[in-house]
């Protein structure tokens, strides 16, 4: 059991709201994101990508999940900050490269009405 931080009243950890004063007890956004739509072997799945915020070092963590088309998750695993922000500049780093400056603007003349050299 511990204390609501909004109102001080016991809370049990299986709660996400206090009972006393309805503050949710952990703060966090979810984002789902949906699998490449050309991989047959990931039909039907999502990824669920939630970020914990707290007062504590193991309240801050980032949680992924491999969701079904049932609604129930089928694995989970959590990564500290320091490996999120690892995970982050892993998939930042290795993306595709940015259009350079000058395909750029001809991407924009294009479709501005067409190339604008003479």
């Amino acid at each position: 059991m511990r204390d609501c931080p909004e109102c001080g009243g016991p809370v049990e950890a299986r709660f996400h709201y206090c009972p006393w004063c309805s503050a949710p007890q952990r703060r966090k956004l979810v984002e789902f994101f949906r699998p490449h739509e050309e991989l047959d072997s990931d039909h039907g799945k999502a990824l669920r990508v939630s970020r914990y915020f707290g007062s504590t070092e193991p309240e801050r963590h980032v949680r992924f999940s491999v969701w079904n088309e049932t609604g129930s998750a089928e694995a989970a695993v959590s990564l500290d900050e320091e490996e999120a922000h690892r995970l982050a500049k892993f998939i930042l780093a290795s993306g595709p490269p940015r259009p350079s400056r000058q395909r750029l603007l001809e991407a924009v003349l294009g479709l501005a009405g067409g190339s604008r050299r003479r």
